[in-house]
């Protein structure tokens, strides 16, 4: 079994309401649908970044064409 660590917080009470019929739904604790959420929200932010060549890249094209984009915006 994995170690855990007890922490506290505070949710919206309708949404509290629903992860909980759902973790009762499925037949798995609140902590199980939590921790799933939060590896989710985890990935999520991981993916959507966008790679340092490509903003790299970005960088030098705004550096490059800035005032076309502005012109371009109007």
């Amino acid at each position: 079994m994995t170690a855990r660590e007890k922490f506290a917080t505070q949710a919206d009470p309708e949404l509290l309401a629903q992860m909980r019929e759902l973790a009762k739904s499925e037949g798995r604790q609140l902590q199980s649908l939590v921790e799933d959420a939060f590896r989710a929200y985890l990935a999520a932010k991981q993916t959507a970044r966008p790679r340092d060549n490509v903003m790299a890249h970005f960088r030098d094209s705004v550096k490059r064409n800035g005032e076309l984009y502005k012109r371009l915006a109007k």
